[in-house]
């Protein structure tokens, strides 16, 4: 039986890797397009490690990303973002992801479905899990999206060419509440909790109401089982009250902390006073080596809204909040006026082509 291409682009975004396709290219949404989906990235493999297809056996790098002309007026085209479990034969379209969104832009220009403007290309994106626009701003060099900058984004090896992302109105994104539950805390499994919804949800927890300081690396949360049934069993706690099902790839659970000094996964070392606050983002019962940027993102809203566990850990901080993660400190700006309201979400994030051609789907 002969094997079926399908064009397609690997793509890095931030510190996620997925695989995009035009929209025109894949069935039609439903299970024929998600057998396509799982058979490229190699899902499921009860081995974890998507030998048999183009993932690399984590959340982070079992993604895909399908964008297509513009379903509203405002948009320059339409972005659908697909998380694939590695080990279950389940894509799961609930949320965004902030990193892959970064790559969106630079597709976009590469493609021809917008035109290309020296010396920064604004794109504007419609995210079809959320119904929210992004508005991307990337550098472009002869005719195409720039790759090479200054630009040093933790977790990503070298420097890049920067793209500024904003996510315009990111409150409600999946519920259609900033405070889902109508509360900026609630006691779920015996632990506070802050659930928002601002890009994607989150259930925040503090580190050290599930015994940890925070600091810890990804590799020693991911070993202890005890804690990954406790901090799952918190998260499904908090999808109901959420009004999500619990077995989606959303609300993701996030642990906060206290700055405090750390060691980076690139053995660089950090001072507490470099960051406002440290965080631990689970996602598919693993513990992501860099920060999932949706999570960013709402932690970032979070901290602006008084009365949950982030803005009682991270204090008074400025606009710019420094988020201290695995592989080093992201800066992230987030708006939040009277209601609350999210307003504007700002990251910056740098993204590259790696390989372009067909899936062989079998």
């Amino acid at each position: 039986m002969s094997q079926r291409k399908i064009r397609a682009v690997y793509m890095r975004g931030g510190t996620s890797r997925a695989l995009f396709f035009h929209e025109r290219d894949l069935p039609p949404r439903g299970p024929e397009r998600d057998a396509v989906l799982l058979r490229a990235l190699g899902s499921p493999d009860p081995y974890g490690r998507q030998l048999d297809g183009l993932g690399g056996g984590i959340s982070s790098l079992s993604k895909a990303c399908i964008v297509g002309p513009p379903a509203r007026p405002d948009a320059d085209v339409d972005f659908t973002f697909a998380q694939v479990e590695v080990g279950r034969p389940v894509v799961d379209y609930t949320g965004n992801c902030g990193n892959c969104s970064a790559a969106v832009g630079p597709f976009a220009i590469d493609e021809h479905l917008v035109p290309a403007v020296e010396p920064a290309t604004v794109v504007r994106i419609h995210n079809t899990n959320t119904q929210k626009l992004l508005i991307a701003r990337v550098p472009v060099r002869d005719g195409e999206a720039a790759v090479e900058g200054d630009f040093e984004l933790p977790g990503v090896a070298g420097t890049g060419a920067r793209i500024a992302l904003d996510f315009v109105d990111p409150g409600g994104a999946v519920t259609g509440k900033l405070l889902p539950t109508g509360r900026a805390r609630d006691l779920i499994e015996g632990v506070e909790a802050s659930s928002v919804d601002a890009t994607n949800p989150v259930v925040f927890v503090r580190a050290k109401d599930v015994g940890l300081t925070g600091t810890e690396s990804p590799t020693d949360i991911d070993a202890d089982r005890a804690l990954g049934g406790r901090l799952e069993r918190i998260r499904t706690a908090a999808a109901g009250l959420m009004g999500i099902p619990g077995s989606a790839a959303v609300p993701k659970i996030v642990l906060v902390a206290p700055s405090a000094s750390f060691t980076a996964l690139d053995r660089a070392r950090y001072d507490a006073t470099q960051a406002d606050l440290i965080a631990r983002v689970i996602s598919l019962g693993a513990c992501h080596r860099a920060v999932a940027l949706t999570a960013a993102m709402c932690l970032a809203v979070a901290a602006r809204i008084e009365g949950t566990v982030v803005h009682e850990v991270a204090g008074p901080a400025a606009r710019d909040l420094r988020l201290g993660h695995p592989s080093g400190v992201l800066p992230i700006a987030a708006e939040v006026g009277p209601g609350p309201v999210a307003t504007r979400v700002t990251v910056y994030r740098t993204a590259r082509r790696l390989m372009e051609g067909a899936v062989r789907i079998p």
